[in-house]
């Protein structure tokens, strides 16, 4: 079976600078991939040119398919994107906002049709918004701003999801939620997940395999086991770190680099005297 992606060479300059060097990376159809790594090493920019949203160079396949052969409309079918901060237009509705997600199914000037309600409908209860539909989205809280997000890209039924920093500015219960629900998608679709993540104990629980990218450039690549290690964690994050296990889970501790001293314990006067 053809992976859903395969990029080999990925480059990408943004003006004078070299955001990408060379990178590969493999996601098998149905997988769970992870990039991590430092602010400011590519991570969004790699999902970004894996979308067709930059330019880019080397070879970029998915599902087999060469992705400088796909029109737009081509890959809206296949590759649905939730970006950090995603565009959500004042004053429209979660039901509208979640119903742009079959555009890419609709012919040119159509209308939408039954199906396509049925389908955004079936998206909004599985992102329990169901009481939220006639909301306007900008005035939802930002977990819920995010499950309608990822309302809209499940809607558009696509064969992989492309996830940036889906947990960021939500609260740990929040994180949780909104990734268990993309995992049991996932499983239940059949959908293959390439995401970017900061916290290293969450991309470790939920990425079967995690590509570590810094300065642009893969660095590690493989079972949490064999990426997340104290000392490439330490060299690349620049952080002083202990990385256990915990219930067959693996957990990141960032640790001061000076431990604080423990107080000073006040001595108590002798009764006798």
């Amino acid at each position: 079976m053809r992976p859903a992606v395969y990029g080999a060479g990925i480059t990408v300059n943004l003006g004078r600078r070299r955001i990408l060097d060379g990178v590969d990376v493999t996601v098998g159809s149905g997988d769970w991939v992870t990039v991590i790594g430092p602010n400011g090493a590519g991570k969004s920019t790699l999902l970004r040119a894996i979308a067709g949203l930059v330019p880019a160079a080397g070879r970029i396949e998915l599902f087999g398919t060469d992705l400088a052969t796909m029109s737009r409309r081509e890959r809206a079918l296949r590759v649905a994107v939730v970006p950090q901060r995603a565009h959500l237009p004042p004053g429209m509705t979660v039901e509208h906002y979640v119903l742009l997600g079959r555009t890419p199914h609709l012919a040119p000037l159509g209308a939408e049709r039954d199906e396509d309600l049925a389908i955004t409908a079936d998206a909004i209860t599985t992102l329990e918004l169901d009481a939220l539909g006639h909301r306007h989205i900008d005035t939802l809280s930002g977990g819920e701003r995010q499950r309608a997000v990822l309302a809209r890209a499940i809607a558009q039924e696509p064969a992989l999801l492309l996830l940036d920093e889906p947990t960021a500015a939500l609260d740990i219960g929040h994180q949780q939620d909104v990734l268990e629900l993309v995992d049991g998608l996932r499983r239940d679709r059949g959908l293959t997940v390439l995401a970017t993540m900061h916290d290293l104990t969450l991309a470790a629980q939920f990425g079967e395999h995690l590509v570590l990218v810094a300065d642009g450039r893969v660095v590690a690549s493989g079972a949490p086991i064999q990426v997340l290690t104290g000392p490439d964690v330490a060299r690349h994050y620049r952080a002083t770190v202990d990385v256990i296990r915990h219930r067959d889970a693996l957990v990141v501790v960032p640790l001061r680099a000076r431990p604080t001293p423990p107080p000073p314990t006040e001595e108590v006067p002798d009764a006798r005297t």
